[in-house]
């Protein structure tokens, strides 16, 4: 049986990108097939690997300007051959669902989220950073296409699973399709309960909708030090806003991440997230987590054993939770017991069953 791993594209390294890695390591003889590939974006997480690429690989700059071609991104990805193939599992948080199979072939869709541009709030999750002024304009007058595409390509997927209950709802929603929840990996081996805590953290890329502007100006606001690790377009906006006690650290090594999760007072979450993997990475460092109420943190962060919540999501909220969060204590061993359940041999067995007795059931 021949099986194919399929990735939007490979320009960076996050939580997605973690799930195609282990996915790569359950099934080592799988080639990739994604839109765009850049060794040195992915840290050379995918340097061993058989990676087949778009048409779009070969267009100049491309790595720093595709967010301009979401028209093209479609017809690139059905074009990626993949008749060869029995089994294909997809990474998908936009164009990956929408691959061309054989017509007897099974397709297992990963699905982070339903593609957040053309289905959510596009101003929200967009933002004025990813797009010049003279061209964001004119990005919602593709969003019906991009939608119209995006709803017959989610047909073509046999069986969804996804990574939280807050997106099988969206997957439902958008795709009238559901899904089986199986919780994205954490190595959690590779944190520990240990330093004191020194610094507020958050973690991730510096993207509008993570709104790590609400962390920057809560602690700027209270004088309270805070460690921002990542990268994007958002980082110049937020390194304006940012006081005396925020330090900025850039994209950094996991060894350099294990250690700040050990010596951070909690680490901020601000957004709605899909599942967020940085808040499970705190927690198995015993570090509690100060979270938005809303998306995927709803299901793991139980009020006051390892994190709590804020429902305002203003600087203003978070300054109010910070201040509640003063008056508390947590158990780092209490804390780091919630996270083993997202442990990566418990995603590999999930996988692995699924797709057992998916193919199982075909061949009755």
């Amino acid at each position: 049986m021949r099986i194919a791993l399929v990735h939007d594209y490979l320009t960076q390294y996050g939580g997605a990108e973690r799930v195609l890695e282990e996915l790569a390591l359950l099934f080592p003889d799988a080639p990739i097939f994604t839109l765009l590939y850049d060794e040195a974006a992915t840290g050379g997480a995918f340097a061993d690997r058989v990676i087949h690429t778009s048409f779009l690989q070969k267009f100049p700059g491309i790595h720093s300007w595709y967010r301009f071609f979401p028209v093209l991104m479609p017809l690139a990805i059905e074009r990626l051959n993949l008749s060869a193939y029995d089994v294909v599992i997809s990474s998908s948080s936009s164009f990956a669902k929408g691959v061309l199979t054989r017509e007897d072939a099974l397709h297992i869709c990963y699905c982070h989220t339903p593609t957040r541009f053309a289905w959510f709030d596009y101003k929200k999750i967009a933002g004025h950073s990813l797009y010049p002024g003279f061209v964001a304009p004119f990005v919602p007058l593709l969003l019906p296409y991009i939608r119209l595409w995006d709803r017959m390509a989610s047909a073509r997927v046999d069986v969804y699973v996804c990574n939280s209950y807050t997106i099988a709802e969206k997957i439902k929603k958008y795709y009238r399709r559901t899904a089986r929840v199986i919780y994205p990996p954490v190595n959690t081996k590779l944190f520990a309960p240990e330093g004191t805590g020194e610094y507020f953290l958050v973690v991730g890329r510096l993207l509008p909708y993570k709104r790590f502007d609400i962390a920057v100006s809560a602690c700027t606001a209270l004088g309270l030090p805070l460690t921002v690790v990542g990268s994007g377009p958002e980082l110049a906006t937020l390194k304006r806003i940012a006081g005396p006690t925020v330090r900025f650290v850039g994209n950094v090594s996991d060894a350099r991440l294990v250690s700040l999760y050990a010596h951070a007072h909690a680490l901020l979450f601000p957004q709605e997230e899909d599942f967020g993997i940085s808040a499970i990475e705190s927690m198995a460092s015993g570090r509690p987590v100060i979270a938005y109420r809303a998306g995927g943190a709803r299901e793991y962060i139980k009020e006051g054993k390892n994190g709590i919540f804020f429902d305002e999501q203003t600087s203003e909220g978070l300054q109010a939770a910070l201040a509640h969060f003063a008056t508390m204590t947590f158990d780092p061993s209490v804390i780091r017991q919630s996270a083993l359940i997202f442990d990566r041999v418990n995603f590999r067995t999930s996988i692995k069953t699924l797709l057992a007795s998916t193919l199982a059931t075909r061949k009755k």
